[in-house]
């Protein structure tokens, strides 16, 4: 029951992170600066400048938007290129890692035996954690260019100083939830694959020991006692040792017997 709830729980956890990440693929403000605001024109006395992975757009008080989309794929700027390729490699991760869980709970009717839906959950486990990675390797990559232009002594002329905008906490944070799902999924299943390894080392180097409530057998327990006559058992030894018995044991033929 213990197991079967900490993986519904982790279903959750690892769903909700991954929610985010999707999220934050449509979000805009992914980096934010505001000029002005300290007076100026009379009409317009703020403006802000705004980006996402798929546009730039300026924003004044009037609230009037102009955008710019990003051009076709090869002439994107490059670290745009791979925080894309690296979210969208993470969501596919987390797509199959989402099927491959769900078929593996224990409180799903498919995916066959208990082994077997064990080992599902745990490569599923082993697809979250490499989603969560490539999720935080992209954001972590979009945080560093902002904040080489930020921090930077001195830039070119026209060049802007930008804020972290909020999609980059909340990837971050759904990035780490997915991680924490994958972890409650794997200590489900690691400590049942740890001791099915260790069952096996144990069979496997030819050590048997016999469970203690087999003290009486077939032949022997009920009859007398097993020290005194041994055990019968199959095959020629069997009858080899019933020979040495018949041998060593004494024959005393009263008056009776030997009249007849």
């Amino acid at each position: 029951m213990r197991k079967r709830l900490i993986q519904v729980f982790g279903f959750l956890i690892s769903s909700l992170g991954w929610l985010f990440v999707l999220c934050t693929l449509a979000m805009d403000y992914w980096r934010i600066t505001q000029l002005g605001g300290q007076g100026g024109s009379f009409i317009i006395r703020v403006a802000w400048y705004w980006s996402n992975l798929w546009k730039d757009c300026f924003t004044d008080s009037t609230a009037v938007t102009n955008c710019r989309d990003f051009p076709v794929l090869w002439t994107v700027t490059p670290y745009i290129q791979g925080v894309r390729g690296l979210l969208m490699c993470g969501v596919t991760l987390g797509f199959v890692a989402v099927v491959l869980c769900f078929v593996g709970m224990e409180c799903t009717f498919i995916g066959g035996a208990e082994k077997t839906k064990d080992k599902l959950l745990f490569s599923g486990a082993v697809f979250h954690l490499a989603g969560g990675v490539s999720d935080i390797a992209a954001y972590c990559l979009y945080i560093n260019r902002v904040a080489r232009t930020t921090f930077a002594q001195s830039v070119g002329p026209g060049v802007l100083r930008y804020d972290l905008g909020p999609p980059l906490f909340l990837g971050l944070v759904g990035s780490f939830l997915i991680m924490l799902g994958a972890l409650l999924y794997a200590v489900t299943v690691f400590r049942v694959m740890c001791r099915e390894s260790n069952v096996a080392e144990i069979y496997g180097g030819g050590t048997y020991m016999a469970p203690a409530s087999r003290g009486r057998t077939l032949y022997t327990g009920y009859y007398g006692p097993s020290g005194l006559y041994g055990s019968y058992l199959s095959g020629g030894s069997s009858s080899s040792k019933i020979s040495k018995l018949s041998q060593a044991t004494p024959t005393n033929i009263s008056e009776r017997d030997a009249f007849v």
